[in-house]
């Protein structure tokens, strides 16, 4: 069975629709590669060049001062005049050859310099267009998702593509040149010793369709085991602290080997293709040049063939092998590219999102009335998690949501701010159902604090200017409003004090503290306090508890809260039990009504309160005496 965090392994090692796409991205630079792949022609061209002007220097003048010298002939004496034209002429070569590989790195420089530049340009493009196309995606998409898996789009993915478009794409026009290149002039200079040069194509191409299809399948098994692996190691760091406290680093690693060692083998298959591969690649190079050495070495004794001929046959021979011998690497590139387009394809033809309302209705200013009317909800199919849930809030009124995990609480905060949209039933904020409302524009009107709150890397300061660009005296401003300003000043940098990951060097009080300062600034007409202070300490929740009466003076406040000494001054209090409201009320109504939200209450207190004053199932005439004893 495949692990949820295993990564597919799909499409072919070359798919032309997917390349097509590919080359859509390509489009804007398409001028830029048509350039490089003109500065590629020249370059081949000049090494082309190479071996036909030394052969016209041995053939056509050094030959002929060689026979000269032996025939006696001497510089010196005037008819050593011809002799010394031949020489002059192969220095006239040698200085050609010369400025022509002069020539060629120049070339050689701007051609890599500007292909690297149109990659990673192309590269930067497609990366914007995945982040942005992950920000629009709506939350149920990110609870399906292995967060790791979408990382991996964003940076693995998107490299494997920069090598494609780098080392193969345009490559491919440079191995074409060569190869092309090569047997127009083979056969331009002797058609028969062309020939016997191609003599080991068949067995090249045999080898080749066999390599492709055993790396093939030895490249997606090690494709999935590095998946295994990369989800294991991130999961584990990210459990660090669960596996030290239950001292299970030995079982952890003893798991881990076994992953590794899957891997382990996993590469060694793959690398014994391309071992055997590679080498073999060498071996029809090297037969190929003894086929050519023998024919050729007859020919030239007999006199049919010129010594030239044969030393820019060996040249062309090795320059022709050389193309072919980087086919693995190629292969293997386009292979892992391929892949991972398909992957990025997939995510980015991903459609699933809360719509934008096609007329849409602005609220401005918003004053804070939610209307919930027969609300159904769930998260798959018809497993409802809320089911007919109907309220109203005034402008202005808190509303408590409280009961057991998993009875809805969270569900109400998410269709609130359209994380998820309802299956049946409306949800209206001042009369207009908020998917009438832009979502940019509802959410910059809802503030919210989390139980687990994320702090950005970045500073204090920019974590509380989160959402608006705030000066630094509004922003202390807002920290000392929340009570946060004393600690913030302690630290050693003050408000420009570097948060790292998540805020993990901070304390979950000093969290929440932060995040009521952040709520505090976006000054939002819509409050939502989701499980808010059950991370801080008592003596905290009294400091915080004044800074959220000044935080909800005057805006709809929504508080989800498993703690009920925090929402006893709340103006109505919604008891859910499996998603549906099964009470409804204030703090000390619901007590006198003896019914889920007094239970609750019991369970909570009974330790402070006493056994004596909350045992026994309440009835209706003692329940006014104990929320009389609880207000006060």
């Amino acid at each position: 069975m495949a692990d949820f965090h295993d990564e597919e392994v799909l499409g072919k090692a070359y798919d032309g629709r997917l390349m097509r796409r590919l080359l859509r991205y390509a489009r804007p630079y398409a001028g830029w590669i048509v350039l490089s792949i003109g500065l590629l022609l020249l370059i081949t061209a000049a090494d082309l060049a190479r071996p036909y002007l030394v052969k016209l220097a041995i053939d056509d003048h050094l030959s002929t001062v060689t026979t000269g010298l032996q025939a006696g002939q001497s510089l010196a004496r005037p008819e050593g005049a011809e002799l010394e034209g031949h020489l002059r002429a192969v220095v006239v070569l040698a200085l050609i050859l010369l400025v022509l590989q002069a020539l060629a790195f120049g070339l050689l420089y701007v051609q890599f310099y500007l292909l690297q530049w149109t990659g990673q340009r192309i590269i930067f493009d497609l990366r914007q267009q995945i982040f942005r196309h992950l920000q629009g995606r709506p939350l149920a998409f990110f609870d399906r998702t292995p967060i790791g898996r979408l990382v991996t789009r964003v940076t693995n993915d998107t490299e494997q593509l920069n090598e494609m478009y780098t080392n193969v794409v345009v490559n491919l026009f440079q191995d074409v040149f060569i190869l092309a290149g090569i047997v127009l002039v083979m056969v331009h200079l002797h058609p028969r010793l062309a020939l016997v040069s191609m003599a080991v194509l068949p067995l090249i191409a045999a080898a080749s369709v066999i390599f492709r299809v055993k790396a093939r399948s030895a490249y997606r098994d090690v494709r999935t085991r590095l998946a295994r692996i990369n989800a294991f190691f991130a999961e584990n760091l990210a459990g660090m602290k669960t596996v030290q406290a239950f001292h299970q680093e030995a079982r952890q690693a003893r798991a881990f080997e076994a992953v590794n060692r899957g891997y382990y083998d996993a590469s060694m298959r793959e690398l014994t293709y391309f071992a055997v591969f590679r080498p073999l690649m060498d071996l029809a190079s090297s037969l190929g040049l003894a086929i050519l050495l023998w024919y050729g070495g007859v020919r030239v004794l007999a006199g049919d063939l010129s010594f030239g001929v044969l030393y820019a046959f060996v040249n062309y021979l090795q320059q022709f092998f050389r193309p072919i011998n980087d086919l693995t690497e190629k292969y293997n590139i386009m292979q892992a590219a391929m892949a991972s387009s398909e992957r990025i394809f997939q995510l980015l033809d991903h459609r699933e999102e809360i719509p934008e309302p096609s007329r849409p209705r602005h609220v401005r200013p918003i004053r804070g009335a939610i209307d919930f009317e027969h609300v159904f909800f769930a998260y798959r199919d018809e497993e409802w998690v809320l089911q007919d849930v109907s309220f109203h809030a005034e402008p202005g009124q808190t509303i408590a949501l409280v009961g057991h995990t998993g009875a809805g609480k969270s569900s109400i905060i998410n269709l609130l701010c359209r994380f998820y949209d309802v299956q049946r039933g409306r949800i209206l904020v001042d009369g207009v159902d908020v998917r009438e409302i832009p979502q940019a524009e509802l959410r910059s009107q809802i503030g919210v604090v989390l139980q687990d709150v994320f702090l950005f890397s970045g500073s204090v300061a920019d974590n509380i200017r989160l959402s608006h660009p705030l000066s630094d005296e509004e922003v202390r401003r807002a920290a000392a409003a929340v009570h946060a300003d004393r600690w913030i000043e302690a630290l050693p940098r003050g408000y420009q004090e570097p948060v790292s990951e998540r805020g993990s060097t901070f304390s979950a009080g000093q969290r929440q503290l932060l995040a009521f300062a952040r709520a505090l600034a976006a000054d939002p007409r819509i409050l939502v306090l989701d499980e808010a202070t059950a991370s801080i300490d008592t003596e905290t929740e009294q400091v915080v508890q004044q800074a959220l009466r000044t935080l909800m003076a005057g805006r709809t406040t929504l508080v989800v809260a498993h703690r009920l000494s925090t929402i006893q001054r709340a103006d109505q209090i919604l008891v859910l039990h499996r998603g549906r409201i099964r009470e409804a009320g204030t703090h000390q109504e619901l007590l006198a009504r003896g019914g889920l939200y007094w239970r609750l209450y019991q369970l909570q207190y009974r330790e402070q309160l006493g056994a004596g004053g909350l045992t026994g199932e309440p009835g209706a005439g003692d329940g006014a005496q104990r929320a009389d004893t609880a207000g006060r």
